[in-house]
């Protein structure tokens, strides 16, 4: 792929996903669905997946951005249940696809049909996730996908590595050699991920520099990925573990190291989201290609049925059998619905790294072609039906969470207390250092105005309450002060400096109005 060609894929992918959002429509489906159509067009360039792109440089700053986003109390809270998925049904997929691959397709020799396996094994829950967010899924079940996500590529990847080599007779692998192979990639790269995140974390409290923080924030999912991978551990579960430990700490971070890493991140999650969806799309032309007869056809459509239809013959029994087995497990956990269970069950929906395991097939092993159409028609075909699907699936069985009126009470309270502790706070400086009478009463004004805003989004009324009209008439003074800053720039009376520390200034305070919206 030549820089030009990069270029106009990223500024197109951009463009679709801005038109996805303004038109309220999910961006990854809309993007695979743009590709395909892109790919037919008479000469148009060829975009090929390149697996160490695609696993150097997509996944591991796209996990990270997740896992630093997740709770690691809610995962840890909910570990039983996403290691069932992340490693279990990844196992499970594999076992099924393989065989059922190796009966149905012509010449795809049982070591094959398991690497088969491995590639499609593992769920890709970014469209789930944006979909379930916008409708309002349960945080159980929001924690259980992402969690799901954030571990079962590397269980899928390890399992992937175990296949090819048995397939392409590098080693000679047995099932005791498998297990140990999966458990030493596992533990090395739990232990690395943990500790270059204390690591990281200790220096980057002591670096004092918000913009040296997020420099170096940045570099955290490429180095940890690369050193974890030379030491034949796994290097994504490493970058989840590091993510998962520097958000978890971030709110003993400064403030401007938070502002930017959000940020960052999410702007690039959108980037490399984008490029990623838009390339699925894109592959078709360069698949059909290959030499497919009418038995892969058909038998790349019974994988991706056993591909849907496994993760319902896994979910349920998971689901409930341990809960009715173990006591401990029916204290600790509440019995999930079964309308929970059916939407889990069919945002089982694959993504990149599919097909990024695929590409990474050397192309000398028989089969290869074969498995690349498989594992297209498997990630496409999910994205399409499952995709499209799951937000009349989430609608119809009514599966909403309940979580906002339990957030907005127990913020209020604690918000109470805050401002009681700032107040006194406040009384305590006041004693040791005098200040003048109308700053002491501005600033008592402010955490008044926080304790009660906080009270009033319990129960939004037609009216408007005073923090809602003290956001509004605040925003077009800041509006209004932004006015006379760019005229006095442009009028040479200030520097663009000047304009961009008062702008800041500005934009911050701003954004704490929309926070405490």
């Amino acid at each position: 792929m030549h820089g030009t060609d990069l270029l106009m894929l990223l500024v197109g992918s951009l463009a679709i996903t801005a038109l996805a959002r303004r038109l309220n429509w999910s961006a990854p489906l809309l993007l695979v669905a743009v590709g395909l159509a892109v790919s037919y067009i008479p000469g148009m360039p060829t975009f090929e997946i390149e697996p160490d792109l695609i696993l150097l440089l997509v996944l591991p700053p796209l996990l990270y951005s997740a896992a630093l986003d997740s709770s690691y109390l809610n995962i840890r809270a909910n570990l039983r249940p996403i290691g069932l998925l992340s490693v279990g049904l990844v196992l499970a997929t594999m076992t099924a696809v393989g065989f059922v691959a190796h009966m149905l397709i012509p010449g795809l020799s049982l070591a094959a049909a398991f690497v088969l396996g491995a590639v499609v094994a593992p769920p890709d829950a970014v469209a789930a996730v944006s979909i379930g967010r916008k409708l309002g899924l349960p945080r159980r079940t929001m924690t259980i996908l992402a969690g799901e996500s954030l571990a079962n590529d590397a269980s899928a990847l390890t399992a992937f590595r175990v296949a090819l080599a048995a397939a392409t007779g590098e080693a000679a692998v047995s099932f005791g050699s498998s297990v140990t192979m999966f458990l030493i990639s596992a533990v090395g790269g739990i232990v690395i991920g943990y500790v270059l995140g204390v690591v990281v974390h200790a220096v980057r409290m002591r670096i004092g520099d918000g913009v040296l923080e997020s420099a170096l924030g940045m570099l955290v999912p490429f180095g940890t990925y690369l050193l974890a991978e030379s030491v034949h551990t796994s290097g994504v579960l490493a970058v989840v573990v590091a993510g998962l430990y520097l958000g978890h700490n971030a709110p003993r971070a400064g403030y401007a190291t938070r502002l930017q890493e959000t940020a960052v991140w999410r702007s690039a999650d959108v980037l490399l989201e984008s490029l990623v969806f838009a390339l699925i799309g894109l592959q078709l032309r360069s698949v059909i290609t290959a030499d497919i007869s009418t038995p892969v056809v058909v038998g790349a459509v019974t994988v991706l049925v056993v591909t849907i239809v496994i993760r319902f013959v896994w979910m349920f029994p998971g689901a409930y059998v341990p809960v009715y087995l173990s006591k401990r497990i029916k204290s600790k956990e509440d019995q999930p619905g079964w309308r929970d269970i059916v939407v889990l069950s069919w945002a089982g929906m694959r993504g990149v790294v599919s097909l990024a395991a695929a590409a990474a097939i050397p192309p000398t092993m028989p089969g290869r072609n074969v498995i690349l159409f498989c594992t297209f028609v498997v990630t496409v075909g999910t994205l399409l039906i499952q995709g499209l699907s799951l937000p009349w699936v989430i609608r119809k069985l009514g599966v909403r969470g309940h979580e906002q009126q339990a957030d907005n009470l127990a913020e209020a309270q604690v918000q109470h207390r805050a401002a009681e502790v700032s107040v006194t706070r406040l009384d305590e400086a006041i004693e040791e250092r005098a200040a003048p009478e109308y700053i002491v009463e501005r600033l008592r004004s402010v955490a008044e105005m926080r304790g009660n805003a906080a009270w009033e989004r319990l129960g939004r009324q037609e009216t408007e309450s005073p923090a809602a009209a003290h956001r509004r008439l605040r925003r077009v003074m800041l509006e209004a002060e932004r006015e006379v800053f760019v005229a006095a720039r442009d009028a040479r009376e200030i520097d663009d400096e000047v304009l961009r520390r008062v702008l800041r200034e500005l934009d911050l305070e701003e954004a704490k109005l929309t926070r405490d919206e």
